[in-house]
């Protein structure tokens, strides 16, 4: 047995090499994973929710994008490919995870424009044209709400933050407690028990 999660920072549990396919926006992906990592077995229902009914940037999207909890990369290896004009900040505590994308990052061409960093490595004045977030929800409500509050005020001014969370899970009262807290808080689609969530300032 072993006590890794995929937020652990430094995970020592085996890592068997896999590959996850899937397909996104008319693109095809074939990207590394390893144990150890969020769904290290296959894009999670969630992420491919959040991919399939958000609204993925256009290909005339400048400036900083960033993936929070990246995991082995597959949301910053989509918006690298539909948005080559800029750049994504892939950012997980997860050191395993930062290698997985780093690497996926190189095997889509997008290596120069996929910066992977622990979260405390982000430059402080950087400001995001977007987020984009399949939360860590299982490190708790107060964690939950401690990263978000964090991070989502790094959004720039027009920024838009893009979060998908299962119902179950708390999908709703996440959508109400970010509504408390003086963001603009949009449903915009759900689908298989997952909430898409619109954030904006």
């Amino acid at each position: 047995m072993t006590g890794d999660h995929y937020f652990t920072a430094q995970p020592t549990s085996d890592a068997p090499a896999r590959e996850v396919e899937f397909s996104v926006a008319d693109r095809d992906y074939r990207l590394a994973s390893a144990g150890g990592v969020f769904s290290a077995s296959r894009l999670d229902p969630g992420t491919a929710v959040l991919l399939r009914k958000a609204e993925l940037p256009a290909a005339d999207t400048v400036g900083d994008l960033l993936d929070l909890g990246c995991g082995f990369g597959p949301i910053s290896c989509v918006l690298a490919d539909v948005a080559p004009a800029s750049t994504i900040w892939a950012v997980d505590v997860n050191a395993r995870a930062r290698e997985l994308t780093a690497a996926n990052a190189a095997r889509i061409g997008a290596a120069d424009r996929v910066r992977v960093s622990a979260p405390d490595d982000v430059p402080e004045d950087l400001r995001f044209a977007q987020l984009w977030s399949n939360p860590p929800i299982r490190i708790g409500k107060d964690e939950l709400h401690e990263l978000l509050l964090r991070w989502l005020p790094r959004l720039a001014p027009d920024g838009v933050g893009w979060l998908v969370v299962a119902r179950h899970l708390g999908g709703d009262s996440l959508q109400r407690w970010l509504t408390e807290q003086s963001w603009q808080v949009e449903r915009y689609a759900s689908q298989k028990g997952f909430r898409v969530l619109r954030v904006t300032r």
